[in-house]
């Protein structure tokens, strides 16, 4: 299937907070050993879709979104832009070497689009 769901991500106030209740409900591993800080979550199943929460700006609402990885993110945004999608986070090159864009669906709804970095050999 092309372009698949293969991230999740929780934006909530308390970031800490939910990323330990998710670990200690599902036994779920968290780990922010990484350049910004962002709780992962693994549930060390094969068959799930690994995930993380990142902190929301105060008073915005907590919320979910799911990301499509992407050959070209630049060019799926253009490509929801013209679909009627909005731009909430312009493409951006991360640390860890991954492009990312956040986008408002038709619905209002936020989704990301990612490619990931390419690991070097």
């Amino acid at each position: 299937m092309a372009n698949p769901v293969t991230r999740w991500q929780i934006v909530a106030q308390d970031a800490e907070r939910v990323a330990a209740f998710y670990g200690d409900v599902f036994g779920w591993k968290m780990n922010s050993a990484n350049s910004l800080g962002y709780r992962e979550l693994m549930s060390g199943q094969p068959n799930g879709i690994d995930g993380g929460v990142w902190p929301n700006a105060p008073g915005a609402p907590n919320l979910v979104q799911l990301f499509i990885e992407v050959d070209d993110v630049d060019n799926y945004v253009a490509r929801a832009q013209k679909s009627g999608a909005s731009v909430l986070v312009p493409p951006s090159q991360l640390p860890d070497g991954d492009r990312m864009a956040i986008l408002l669906d038709v619905a209002g709804l936020s989704f990301g689009l990612f490619t990931p970095g390419r690991k070097k050999s």
